[in-house]
């Protein structure tokens, strides 16, 4: 296979160039150095950096508590490993909602002492000013609708996002927006299928979707559910690819076994 998508470095071009052609782009998250080497070899479009991370990596129960620090260290270790997936780095809560000045300087740590090749926030029309002042300085943004993690506690809750008229009418109103002020890239989780394909078909950006149907331009999960790494998390639109908890949690068993009845190491295993 040596298509556009698998050929070469992921940019927002190429990711452009995939829409127009109909290629699906295939997203997930990633915080370390090990695993995006992995993803990236197995070819990956975009690598997120997610503030999942405050959930998988952290053990949080929200994203909100994640830092600017904490997300440059995970970024950084990401794109050390990366040659060809595009990495997108979340701006956590609390470093751009409410000031576009804000929301530049975090950029610019982000983009200066990681390396990575666009950022990623939550919100319409309220941060318009903030991307704007981002893509000033030249620096990619990715949008995000829908189900905002980072807005969980004016939610109240996880369920799925615009199911009524006046929010599915908002959201489209919010993606041209996003459009507009120049965002490559916009994700929609936890929305109905029928919106997100009519943000789909609306946008001429990428659209990628996480429990948001099939026909958006592609999709994201996060990696440590999609590897059945969690077990407590698993909503509709989450496909587990494996059982790795068991897995990892079996492999230790026999490691202790083997420690404790000595047959590790045996005469072939030391020097």
């Amino acid at each position: 296979m040596s298509n556009s998508s698998t050929a070469r470095r992921i940019t927002t071009h190429v990711l452009f160039e995939m829409k127009l052609k109909g290629e699906k782009i295939a997203m997930l998250t990633g915080y370390d150095y090990s695993i995006a080497r992995i993803l990236d070899e197995a070819g990956i479009d975009i690598i997120l950096v997610g503030d999942s991370a405050s959930n998988v990596m952290a053990g949080y129960e929200t994203t909100l508590p994640i830092t600017l620090e904490n997300m440059i260290y995970h970024a950084a270790s990401v794109v050390r490993a990366v040659k060809r997936a595009m990495v997108v780095v979340d701006l956590p809560f609390g470093t751009y909602q409410g000031n576009s000045k804000e929301a530049l300087a975090s950029s610019i740590r982000i983009m200066k002492e990681t390396g990575a090749h666009a950022v990623k926030l939550e919100g319409g029309y309220q941060v318009a000013e903030s991307v704007e002042r981002i893509l000033s300085a030249g620096i990619p943004v990715m949008g995000h609708l829908g189900l905002m993690p980072q807005s969980i506690h004016k939610f109240g809750t996880y369920v799925v996002r615009a199911k009524e008229q006046e929010e599915a009418r908002r959201l489209l109103e919010d993606a041209r927006i996003l459009e507009k002020t120049g965002c490559f890239a916009v994700v929609l989780e936890k929305i109905p299928a029928r919106l997100a394909e009519e943000v789909t078909n609306t946008l001429k950006i990428p659209v990628i979707g996480i429990g948001a149907g099939s026909k958006t331009d592609g999709q994201v999960l996060v990696l440590h559910d999609m590897l059945g790494i969690t077990k407590e998390f698993s909503p509709r639109f989450l496909r587990r690819y494996h059982n790795l908890y068991d897995e990892i949690k079996g492999a230790v068993q026999v490691y202790i076994s083997d420690v404790r009845t000595l047959s590790f190491p045996n005469e072939k295993e030391q020097y």
